[in-house]
């Protein structure tokens, strides 16, 4: 019964005098890994034109079902997204919308602040997913003195 008291104090005791990984958000921002998924983002090409082509392929992938897209046409038959609209109150960030993607449309930016106070902000628009994250919280560097 001593030897097993023993060994748990003995982890207790190294993780007590081991150095400390507590960052103190916001003021210090955590290192994300390079291919870490956050909020979605629609791209365009040098034209301004929207690449997605409302195939559908990513609505059809996404396990939880939050991607709607209503498709319309140009007058040249060329396919585009009248509305496409996310809801990352569901999402997953699993990424198949990402990978499943033929002219590579949406991608999945490395936002991570993503806090709203209700729900129906979390749902996003095309207009608000061809617009880049950006960092809601500004970390002002405060001089001493």
């Amino acid at each position: 019964m001593i030897i097993p008291l023993l060994q748990g104090l003995k982890v207790t005791l190294k993780y007590l005098f081991a150095k400390k990984v507590t960052l103190q958000y916001p003021d210090e921002k955590p290192q994300l890994a390079r291919r870490w998924r956050g909020r979605h983002v629609l791209k365009t090409h040098a034209s301004g034109k929207i690449k997605c082509v409302a195939c559908m392929l990513c609505a059809t992938a996404c396990p939880a079902e939050c991607i709607s897209i209503v498709a319309a046409a140009e007058p040249d038959n060329r396919k585009y997204p009248e509305s496409y609209v996310l809801d990352m109150g569901r999402c997953i960030w699993c990424g198949h919308c990402v990978e499943v993607c033929p002219k590579e449309a949406i991608e999945m930016a490395t936002a991570y602040e993503l806090a709203e106070y209700t729900r129906e902000d979390l749902i996003y628009d095309k207009e608000a997913l061809l617009q880049s994250p950006q960092e809601r919280y500004v970390v002002e560097k405060r001089k001493a003195g």
